[in-house]
């Protein structure tokens, strides 16, 4: 009583948000929570079921908790809820009524990420209008049937609002891990580790899991506009996949989080569009996803792999400026560099600009563990690389090609840190 439609969608945020609607058993946590009926095993502390709730911050017993009608009248709470008065339920936030239905999910949930319930509004009333049989509740034709027939063409952004920076865009550029030249098949957006990831549209999975140097990837085919679409989500950790192949999701569900697998400096989210289904050549996500209002990105200025630059041509895509021509003994004359490399002094044309130079004094006297520094080098193999130019510095914590662990990569993320701040 007195919870209502308002109340529901709520709910549905919540738990589409927390668990995607699945009653999550934990067994890493509770052994015991596998005897009972469940969607599977979560893994989030010491969090189960449906709205992700702890036992230990008195929610219920593990037995009380993977009843899902418990966990519901658990989140409604109210005066005859089971925990009255604490931990406060939904009917126990004053004002609940008149709040931002992502807020009011919120103010039960209290999470580390207070903006993403808000993401699962969408889908929240098309599960109502389905279960209701109209739109508000007022009689009108179907959401989710009107989706199934004519395929949606409502596109969302791939990651919540001020969760993310665009790093690396569609397009030829120098690998960050290789060194080669290669051909960027997606656009990357930098994002915390475990931010969530949404589906940029309705579709269908049609792959979830390993995928060489996509890491973790996630492929979803969707009906817009009339056409085939598929779009593609990399670098999760093993954890961080929320769907299965065969699943259907809608624009905005929660379907992953932000990782660091594969072929990855960091983590972030490799996001690509396919025209014409899984298995089809890749376009620009950002022209894609500000043609369908999603968002506002530069575009790339070139549509396929046929176009790179000619690897002998000395212009850089990357900032469109052509470097000059580098003088007989290998250096660059100056205004590119004029101080010495000092990481290789006495080194025949090795130099860095004084800005570079400044960096490496002030890195090597804060002493952060690193394991080598390199900056100039002819890279014959690239000559638009910012290397030759000594504008670049390659700093190695462990072992060179390898992740770093433990130590090396608290000493790397410290750095990282640092060089942001200043």
């Amino acid at each position: 009583e007195g919870v209502g439609r308002p109340g529901i969608q709520v709910a549905l945020m919540a738990a589409l948000t927390e668990s995607t609607l699945r009653q999550l058993s934990n067994t890493g946590t509770y052994p015991e929570s596998a005897n009972y009926p469940n969607d599977g095993n979560g893994g989030d502390h010491d969090s189960l079921g449906l709205f992700q709730m702890r036992p230990q911050s008195g929610w219920g017993t593990v037995a009380e908790l993977m009843d899902p009608q418990y966990q519901a009248s658990a989140f409604f709470g109210g005066p005859t809820g089971p925990n009255y008065p604490s931990p406060r339920g939904l009917l126990d936030i004053p004002g609940w009524q008149d709040m931002d239905p992502g807020e009011a999910a919120q103010s039960v949930e209290v999470s580390v990420y207070p903006d993403r319930y808000q993401n699962y509004q969408p889908v929240a009333e098309s599960i109502l209008d389905a279960l209701t049989g109209g739109t508000a509740g007022m009689g009108g034709p179907s959401t989710a049937a009107h989706v199934a027939s004519t395929g949606s063409s409502r596109v969302v952004f791939p990651l919540p609002e001020g969760t993310w920076v665009m790093t690396s865009p569609f397009g030829p550029r120098v690998h960050p891990i290789t060194g080669e030249p290669s051909f960027h098949t997606g656009t990357d957006f930098a994002a915390p580790d475990g931010t969530p990831i949404l589906a940029a549209a309705d579709g269908t999975v049609t792959f979830a899991g390993a995928s060489g140097g996509y890491g973790n990837l996630i492929v979803i085919e969707h009906q817009i506009d009339g056409a085939t679409i598929a779009t593609a989500y990399g670098h999760m950790w093993d954890t961080g996949i929320h769907v299965h192949i065969g699943d259907r999701v809608q624009a905005g569900q929660h379907i992953g989080d932000a990782g660091s697998s594969g072929m990855s400096t960091g983590a972030h989210l490799h996001f690509e569009v396919r025209p014409g289904g899984t298995n089809a050549e890749a376009v620009d996500p950002a022209k894609w996803l500000n043609d369908h209002d999603a968002a506002d990105l530069p575009e790339a200025t070139t549509d396929s792999p046929e176009e790179c630059q000619n690897p002998d041509d000395p212009f850089d895509p990357d900032t469109g400026i052509t470097p000059p021509a580098r003088n007989a003994d290998g250096s660059w004359p100056p205004g590119t560099c004029t101080e010495p490399d000092p990481t290789q002094p006495g080194r025949q044309g090795a130099c860095v600009t004084p800005r570079t130079a400044r960096m490496v004094e002030q890195i090597e006297a804060m002493n952060v563990g690193h394991n080598g520094i390199t900056c100039w080098d002819p890279h014959e193999q690239n000559p638009t690389s910012d290397h030759p130019k000594g504008k670049a510095c390659d700093i190695v914590f462990g072992t060179l090609g390898q992740f770093p662990k433990g130590t090396d990569k608290e000493n790397g993320d410290q750095l990282a840190n640092w060089l942001v701040a200043n």
